[in-house]
């Protein structure tokens, strides 16, 4: 439980950090985080998907702008390391690795665990989708049309930080958190994209058969 609650606590931080709003004064250092350091500060975009709000002039408000798409990644990244936490938190023996939470129901098909939770802890089902919904209507409510670049919100931040975090970090040490937080995403993404594939087509995700 002590990996747990350290990995749990890790990524509140860094999920706090992104939801904070941004500070005036950024530094070199700030201004520099991008995400795709690894890869040269470039992101991978073969099919440039990332580059349709170019074709504004001749299809006008057809594709969504960076706005939106930042809003997007972090969103559904949001989202995949609660699924994913979800599975390992239900899941009988946590899929080979123990992580199975304690006060969780247990179920051994993960694509019954949603119903499981709900039937048995109803009241926290119920705050999760009260969380959710607060969340969706914040992201795309009042702020603006973050389709077409208009929002006047940073993408990614609901201003929700009510044990004061990001105050005990530095700009760079917040920065950082923000990057963290979007590769975690991504990884869980992929991670939940790997979960559905197994489920459909079974021997699909050769790593998933060592965890059973």
């Amino acid at each position: 439980m002590t990996k747990i609650s350290l990995a749990l606590t890790t990524a509140l931080v860094a999920s706090a950090s992104a939801f904070a709003p941004s500070q005036v004064a950024k530094s070199t250092t700030v201004l520099s985080a991008t995400g795709f350091e690894e890869v040269g500060g470039v992101a991978w975009d073969p099919l440039s998907l990332g580059k349709l709000e170019d074709a504004n002039d001749t299809f006008p408000n057809m594709f969504p702008k960076s706005q939106y798409l930042q809003e997007a990644e972090i969103k559904h990244g949001r989202m995949c390391m609660l699924a994913w936490t979800g599975v390992w938190a239900t899941h009988v023996g946590g899929m080979g690795l123990g992580m199975h939470l304690t006060g969780m129901p247990i179920e051994s098909d993960w694509t019954k665990a949603l119903g499981a939770f709900s039937a048995e802890q109803p009241a926290m089902f119920a705050a999760i989708l009260l969380f959710i919904s607060v969340a969706e209507g914040e992201s795309v409510g009042h702020s603006g049309d973050n389709w077409r670049n208009m929002s006047t919100k940073e993408p990614g931040n609901l201003g929700f930080d009510f044990l004061g975090l990001t105050k005990k970090l530095s700009e760079e040490d917040a920065a950082r958190y923000k990057i963290v937080e979007l590769k975690n995403g991504r990884a869980a993404m992929i991670a939940m994209a790997s979960l559905f594939a197994m489920e459909s087509i079974p021997g699909s995700v050769p790593l998933m058969n060592i965890f059973n």
